[in-house]
């Protein structure tokens, strides 16, 4: 098969946890290769079952997504976007906070009634507001 291929989030969670010594195996060979394709979906909920599901620290969760849109062979949906993403994450944000931010046009202001992510929003520098 040719082109691009998408792993799912559970392809993604085996290579980066390492427990299940079979299905590590088949990840290491799936993502060494073939092209890859990370879509924003599958970075959003490989964070979640990260830090959920197997409690890994935000440190530990950035150097891991870091590295595999890093991968020589893998492109990710939005790129500039999603490490701009990180970078907010890095900086306390909640990472779907992130990504909905780092995705609006540059002219578009975020409106929440989540008042710690408007004020940290407007601290990052972004357009925010509270409605009233």
């Amino acid at each position: 098969m040719s082109g691009r291929h998408a792993p799912d989030t559970n392809l993604v969670v085996r290579l980066l946890v390492d427990d299940d010594p079979a299905q590590t195996g088949v990840a290491r060979r799936y993502f060494s290769e073939r092209p890859l394709y990370f879509p924003v979906t599958v970075l959003l909920e490989t964070e979640w079952v990260l830090r959920a599901v197997y409690g890994h620290e935000r440190k530990r969760i950035v150097m891991a997504l870091r590295m595999m849109i890093r991968l020589a062979n893998a492109a990710t949906e939005d790129e500039d976007k999603v490490l701009s993403a990180l970078a907010h994450y890095e900086q306390g944000f909640d990472f779907a906070d992130a990504l909905h931010l780092s995705r609006l046009p540059a002219d578009t202001s975020f409106a929440s009634f989540d008042r710690s992510l408007v004020k940290r929003a407007q601290k990052a520098g972004l357009s925010a507001e509270v409605p009233q």
